[in-house]
């Protein structure tokens, strides 16, 4: 049995049946999304779609994103360690390929048919995958697989796999919604008294902020604040690989429509924060989000930001909602809780390759976190 694996430059080479083998199943791998990636991504990424093939018939598909970092600053803080640490990072790694989505986290770099494929077979293809993108697109100086589940770490033991370097930075935050959350008073009524009066006293605070969702006409009207917003939070980050593009969020309401959503914060007619959402069949993925620094410690709105998407999930029953990996604690006290992953970095240079583990400790961020328990016992 043959399998033949093709490498696509845009959305519009790929198969037509893309969406019914690949796309359907993970919206994040659906054409709409990689169209996206292709007209909207960071300036920093390109984008690539892997198709695999079992006697021509289409049995599964991957993203490649290559990220190059000799102009973007990783490292945001303005101190001198920042800036060492900057250096160092563009020395190490100054073109980067990964399988799966750095825009993201989880498990969205590719999908298989099941019944056409099993995963014994789609790791050796995946690792094939990998070298025919250094071989006919190029060479970088990093490979990383990204944000595999903790089941996948017996597919990584054999040869193809043992000069990869297996890491673990933070856990992703998930919250699974309970069956007998009907309303969010069901969600709250849950929690221990101490969390049930820091929720009521988080809604007192935003009293006399008007929450609405966003259109794309409105998205388009707003698309400057939002991105002032944006970056508020984003270069406020001590650790950062890309930044969005202004019209990202307009590209994103255009291409997914109803599966994406965004609901912004108005104080006296004016924005001052906003969420989103990418709907992925049961599940909701949190998106990017930004707020008024000043007014969000205020209002405490990144809290009611949580605790908003979280009315949305249980509203229109959802099963989970993915947090991420950023802010775990705060997401702890809502009741999101760590689900481990992990990913596979290798440097092409041979000599460097040995001591991953030392570099990637020494540049890569590690938060110390307490995890709440806001539910009653």
């Amino acid at each position: 049995m043959s399998y033949n694996l093709k490498i696509y430059r845009q959305t519009s080479d790929l198969p037509k049946n893309w969406n019914a083998v690949i796309g359907n199943h993970n919206i994040m791998l659906s054409k709409e999304y990689l169209d996206v990636l292709e007209t909207s991504g960071p300036q920093n990424m390109e984008c690539f779609f892997m198709g695999f093939f079992k006697d021509e018939v289409l049995v599964g598909g991957a993203l490649f994103q290559y990220l190059h970092f000799i102009q973007h600053k990783t490292f945001q803080k303005n101190e001198v360690w920042c800036n060492v640490r900057n250096f160092f990072a563009r020395q190490f790694s100054k073109d980067v390929m990964i399988l799966g989505n750095n825009m993201l986290t989880g498990q969205n770099g590719f999908y298989f048919d099941g019944s056409q494929i099993t995963l014994e077979r789609v790791m050796p293809l995946l690792e094939m995958a990998v070298r025919k993108m250094q071989q006919e697109i190029r060479k970088t100086d990093l490979i990383i697989c990204k944000d595999y589940q903790s089941n996948f770490v017996s597919f990584f033991g054999g040869k193809d796999h043992e000069k990869y370097f297996r890491f673990s930075v933070q856990p992703n935050m998930m919250l699974k919604i309970r069956e007998h959350w009907r309303s969010f008073d069901d969600y709250v009524n849950d929690f221990s008294k101490k969390y049930r009066d820091r929720t009521k006293s988080a809604k007192k605070k935003l009293s006399g902020v008007v929450k609405k969702e966003l259109n794309g006409a409105e998205i388009k009207k707003y698309q400057h604040q939002i991105h002032i917003l944006y970056q508020n939070v984003a270069e406020n980050a001590p650790f950062n690989t890309f930044f969005l593009t202004e019209h990202h969020f307009e590209k994103m309401k255009e291409c997914l429509q109803e599966n994406f959503r965004i609901f912004g914060y108005f104080s006296e007619g004016k924005l001052i924060g906003f969420y989103t959402l990418i709907l992925n069949s049961k599940d909701i993925d949190t998106y990017f989000l930004g707020y008024d620094k000043e007014i969000q410690k205020q209002r405490q709105l990144y809290l009611n930001m949580l605790l908003d998407m979280v009315e949305f999930g249980i509203q229109h029953h959802f099963s989970r909602i993915i947090f991420g990996r950023t802010a775990l604690e705060i997401k702890s006290t809502i009741g999101a809780e760590p689900y481990e992953i992990f990913g596979l970095i290798k440097h092409h240079n041979v000599i460097v390759n040995p001591f991953m583990k030392n570099i990637f400790s020494s540049i890569s961020p590690k938060t110390e976190w307490i995890q709440r328990k806001p539910f009653k016992k």
